[in-house]
């Protein structure tokens, strides 16, 4: 799967999935935070998921931009020297 197919809902999802999994090596207290992201209130799910969503904008236009920046320079061996 590419970053382009990639959801903000699955990214936030997965994230938090991460970021359960990953608490007890840092030493965070996991009755704080709720064991599923189902369980999750609303509003902190929806603030993940535009998170996720700004990400994935940022990425992909950090990307498209890379890309057209790039299309005006020789692929490595292929540049014409002199006029």
């Amino acid at each position: 799967m590419s970053i382009q197919e990639v959801t903000a809902e699955q990214l936030a999802e997965l994230l938090y999935h991460y970021h359960q999994a990953l608490g007890p090596d840092f030493g965070c207290n996991k009755q704080t935070i709720p064991g599923s992201w189902n369980d999750l209130p609303n509003d902190d799910r929806n603030r993940a998921v535009a998170a996720a969503c700004l990400a994935l904008l940022e990425l992909g236009s950090t990307t498209e931009g890379r890309a057209d920046s790039m299309r005006y320079f020789a692929k490595p061996g292929e540049a014409e020297w002199g006029c």
